[in-house]
């Protein structure tokens, strides 16, 4: 036996090296899992002394199976992939996932929540619309059922919140771009549609200023979750103009990048490395389309399985001990450069 003092099943998971998913639905129901993942279980048990809090998983039978799973806009496939992810976790963990979408828009997002709360879900897992969001009733929402907030980060609301790094990863490719050509000009929406593109701007110009590069922000119009199009328009206009201060231009989204690579194109101007490249462009997030550009775009990636394993790993770990967090956790997960041929 083990002397190492197991606390909860979080600690179990990792000395055990078995998913939290897995030991989920073991302690749910063991004829759940195959026979020999619960003698792995059973014998790590064992060498750890582990017990688990069995009157707080017996409160949770009485919980409905259901978890919720809001998403700002599921038509774009950076959170169609999350909830992808997420969904095969909770239902890995013998869970139903209620997977829901805001739809761009407060009032969608408030009935989604008021939906939820009706059925009374053992929990929920949520991205906000963040700026756009109605914040007294994301917050009642989740004083009335335990959450997780993910990708959008609505301070102080939710147990926990897991999510992006922008700092780091935004930091991250300026150095790339400014190390491998001209330094960067950024290209973003005047007043950002996803909260996530604030920090990414703040980021960008103290990357800037720490390395003596000038800042410059490229600001188009637009509002909404078109992306492509509005990346389309505003290069398209900017090129005319004669307006870019750089022939680096590093994007606040990959979704906004792939319409400046389009305005390019019809412009006449081609984008990628070497001789008689005319503008390199990047852009952020690793879209699940952006290795499929032409050329494929140089970004920095966000790792969908890590924020989707760690925010149902906190969730369960609230369910399973029947109580409340005693303080809120923020978990930022870091981004990796993905050099392709667009810059």
């Amino acid at each position: 036996m083990d002397d190492r003092k197991i606390r909860n099943m979080e600690e179990f998971a990792e000395v055990s090296g078995i998913s939290r998913p897995t030991l989920s639905k073991y302690f749910n129901d063991p004829d759940s899992v195959r026979k020999s993942t619960r003698s792995r279980i059973e014998g790590a048990l064992e060498q750890y002394d582990y017990r688990p809090n069995i009157f707080a998983i017996n409160q949770n039978r009485k919980l409905t199976k259901n978890i919720g799973i809001v998403v700002p806009y599921l038509a774009d496939p950076f959170f169609a992939e999350i909830a992808r992810n997420l969904e095969m976790l909770v239902i890995g963990s013998g869970f139903r996932p209620i997977l829901l979408s805001s739809h761009g828009t407060t009032d969608q997002e408030n009935d989604n929540l008021e939906s939820l709360r009706a059925i009374k879900p053992a929990g929920a897992l949520l991205a906000p619309l963040g700026r756009s969001s109605d914040k007294s009733a994301v917050e009642s929402f989740c004083k009335a059922v335990p959450s997780v907030l993910f990708d959008s980060n609505l301070s102080g609301l939710g147990e926990a919140f897991v999510g992006h790094d922008n700092d780091q990863a935004t930091g991250l490719i300026c150095d790339y771009l400014c190390r491998t050509g001209q330094p960067p000009a950024f290209f973003e929406m005047r007043t950002p549609t996803n909260p996530n593109a604030y920090r990414r701007r703040r980021a960008y110009c103290n990357a800037m200023e720490q390395m003596g590069h000038p800042v410059h922000l490229l600001q188009v119009d637009g509002d909404g979750w078109d992306f492509e199009k509005i990346g389309l328009e505003g290069g398209m206009r900017l090129i005319d103009g004669g307006d870019l201060p750089s022939d680096t231009i590093l994007c606040s989204n990959d979704r906004l990048a792939i319409g400046f690579l389009a305005a390019a194109y019809q412009k006449g101007l081609r984008v990628g490395l070497g001789p008689g490249s005319a503008l390199r462009i990047a852009g952020h997030d690793d879209h699940p389309f952006s290795r499929y550009t032409c050329p494929p775009l140089t970004t920095v990636s966000q790792s969908y399985d890590a924020i989707a394993e760690r925010s149902v790993e906190r969730l369960f770990s609230l369910i399973e001990s029947g109580e409340r967090a005693e303080k809120r956790d923020e978990i930022f997960l870091e981004g990796r450069l993905i050099m392709r041929q667009s810059a």
